[in-house]
C-alpha cells in the first residue's frame, strides 16, 4: 500500500542553504537575517524552503561530507542571539574582517570558534543561569548520538584533527579501557562541544518555530552515504563494511557514464545492510527521526543507492572497478513507514535510473525529481514539463547544477535554439522562463535556488561536482530581502495554483 500523501498538494518554495544568507559575520546564520527570510518567503506566498544538509562541515565545507548525520553547524550559530541569551557581550567579537560578500571559510572557522569558544567559557562561569536546566534536558533527550558525537570531536581536536582512521588503534577500534582514560580526560571539551550543539538546536528551534508560525515548511537533506571521517562510522563500525582494523574494505562512488569516463569515486564507506538489518534499521529509524525533528519533508539523496549501490574497492585509483551491489530496498522503507507512520521523503532519482529503483520509488509513492536543466534533448525527455508526473517536485536547478542563466549561456546553438523553441521565448529572460516553466508544470511541487529567481550567472553557482575547491561560497546581497522580484514572485505564484 502507498504511503499517505503528507505534502499539500500544488505548492511551490526556494532554495537556499542558511550559509547564503547575507549579514556582518562572514557566513550566513540562524539569527535575525534568517527570520527575516522566512517573513520574505511568506510575502511572496511560498509553502516551503529547501536546505542542504545541516551538519557540521569538514575539509572542503561540503555539507554532503559532515562530521556527524545528527549534529547542526556550528558555523550556523548566530552571534546576535548570544547576546540576546546573554552568553556574550557585542564587545567580544570582533568581525570586521569577515567579508560581506562571498564565505572565507578559515576566516569564519576561527571566528566562530573563538565565538563559541567565549560562550562555552562565560556560560560555566556563570552567564545566563536559566539556560542551566535547558543545557541538561538537551544533552539527555538527544544522548542515543550527542554523547559519541562530542566524544569524537574532542578527539579529533586532540589528535591535532587528524582522521579518526589514523588515530591510534586501541582509540580507532574503541578499546574500552583506552576509550575510558581519555573520555575522563577529554571531560571538558566534551562537554564544550555538546554545549555548541545545544546552541545550534536552540537557534535552528527558534527559527523552526518562526516559520511554522508564518506557514513555511522546511525540507532537508540527507545524503544516503556518511562520511568516512565521522562520528557516525567510528561509533557504529559495525554497520559499515569495514575490515578489523577498521578500515574501509569498499568505496561508494557511481560507474563510468557519459559524465564521466571513469565514473566518480566518492570515497564514502559502504553500508553492511545485513547487520543494518538484524538491528531493525535502528540506525537508519534514528537518523530520520533525528531529521523529521528539524525539518517537515527530507529529500533522500543518492535513492538509487538503496535498491543497489555501486561497491569500488578501497585502493582503487577510479570508480571503473566497482559493481552493482543490492541495497536494502523496500524492507528497509517497510521499516521506516512504520516507525513514522508514513514517509515525508524526497526521492532524488537523478541520474541513470534503472526500472528496479522507479519501483522502489513509486511502489511508496515517493515524489522524484524533475529537473528542467536536464531536458533538453528530444521531446521525449522526462524532465521536460509535459512529461512531468503529478507526484514529483519540479527544478529548474539544483545546486549542483549551474544557475539557469549560466547553463544557457553555456549551451551550443542547436540546444539553444530547441529550448526558445520549446519556450516561444527569446532567452533574453531564461532563468524566469524556467521558473513559469516548473510553477506551470502538472508537479506537486515547484522549486526554485534563489540565484535563477534573481537571475545571477554561473559566478553565483553553489556547488560545481568534481571540483575540490571554491565550491559552497556564494551569498546573496542583503538588499535582495526587500527586493521586488518577490511581487513578481508572487504574481507567478498566484497565477499558476501554487498558493
Amino acid at each position: 500500500m502507498a504511503s499517505p500523501k503528507l505534502r499539500p498538494a500544488r505548492a511551490s518554495g526556494v532554495l537556499l542553504h542558511p550559509t547564503s544568507l547575507p549579514g556582518p559575520f562572514g557566513i550566513g546564520d540562524l539569527g535575525p537575517t534568517a527570520h527575516a527570510w522566512i517573513d520574505a518567503l511568506t510575502r511572496a506566498r511560498q509553502v516551503w524552503w529547501q536546505i542542504l544538509p545541516l551538519g557540521p562541515t569538514g575539509p572542503g565545507d561540503s555539507p554532503y561530507q559532515c562530521y556527524s548525520a545528527f549534529a547542526g553547524n556550528p558555523n550556523l550559530v548566530s552571534p546576535e542571539l548570544l547576546v540576546r541569551d546573554g552568553l556574550i557581550r557585542p564587545n567580544e567579537w570582533n568581525a570586521g574582517a569577515l567579508s560581506a560578500g562571498a564565505v572565507d571559510y578559515d576566516a569564519v572557522i576561527r571566528f566562530k570558534t573563538a565565538m563559541l569558544n567565549r560562550a562555552w567559557d562565560n556560560f560555566r562561569a556563570g552567564a545566563a543561569p536559566a539556560l542551566k536546566s535547558h543545557f541538561d534536558d538537551f544533552n539527555q533527550r538527544n544522548a542515543n548520538w550527542l554523547h559519541d558525537y562530542a566524544f569524537f570531536m574532542a578527539l579529533k581536536d586532540d589528535q591535532g584533527g587528524a582522521t579518526w582512521q589514523e588515530w591510534p588503534a586501541p582509540l580507532r577500534t574503541r578499546q574500552r579501557d583506552a576509550l575510558a582514560v581519555a573520555r575522563s580526560r577529554l571531560a571538558e571539551r566534551i562537554a564544550r562541544q555538546q554545549f555548541w550543539q545545544f546552541l545550534f538546536f536552540r537557534q535552528w528551534d527558534g527559527l523552526r518555530g518562526h516559520a511554522r508560525e508564518r506557514g513555511i515548511k522546511i525540507i532537508g537533506d540527507a545524503p544516503i552515504f556518511v562520511s568516512g571521517d565521522s562520528a557516525d562510522v567510528w561509533a557504529n563500525s559495525h554497520l559499515f563494511l569495514l575490515d578489523a582494523e577498521h578500515r574501509q574494505r569498499f568505496d561508494a562512488g557511481v560507474p563510468p557514464d557519459y559524465f564521466s569516463p571513469t565514473g566518480q569515486l566518492w570515497g564514502n564507506p559502504i553500508y553492511d545492510w545485513e547487520e543494518a538489518k538484524k538491528t531493525g534499521y535502528a540506525w537508519w529509524v534514528a537518523r530520520l527521526r533525528a531529521a523529521l525533528l528539524q525539518v517537515d519533508e527530507v529529500r533522500l539523496d543518492h535513492f538509487r543507492g538503496f535498491a543497489a549501490a555501486w561497491h569500488i574497492p578501497s585502493g582503487s585509483e577510479t570508480a571503473m572497478t566497482g559493481e552493482w551491489v543490492p541495497g536494502p530496498g523496500a524492507d528497509l522503507f517497510h521499516t521506516l513507514r512504520r516507525e513514522f507512520g508514513g514517509l515525508p521523503l524526497i526521492a532524488e532519482d537523478l541520474g541513470v535510473i534503472t526500472p528496479d529503483v522507479e519501483k522502489l520509488r513509486d511502489e511508496f509513492a515517493l515524489p522524484g525529481m524533475c529537473v528542467l536543466q536536464f531536458g533538453f534533448s528530444d521531446p521525449y525527455n522526462k524532465y521536460l514539463p509535459h512529461n512531468h508526473p503529478v507526484n514529483s517536485v519540479a527544478y529548474t536547478g539544483t545546486h549542483d547544477n549551474d544557475t539557469t542563466r549560466g547553463w544557457y549561456t553555456g549551451l551550443d546553438d542547436r540546444d539553444r535554439d530547441f529550448v526558445r523553441r520549446y519556450l516561444a521565448r527569446d532567452g533574453s529572460d531564461i532563468a524566469w522562463d524556467f521558473i513559469r516553466m516548473a510553477w506551470g508544470s502538472v508537479a506537486d511541487l515547484a522549486i526554485a535556488p534563489l540565484q535563477d529567481i534573481l537571475n545571477l550567472g554561473s559566478d553565483a553557482r553553489m556547488n560545481t561536482p568534481g571540483i575540490a575547491a571554491g565550491n559552497w561560497r556564494w551569498r546573496m546581497p542583503e538588499h535582495v530581502l526587500q527586493d521586488g522580484v518577490w511581487n513578481r514572485l508572487t504574481e507567478m505564484t498566484e497565477m499558476y495554483g501554487r498558493t
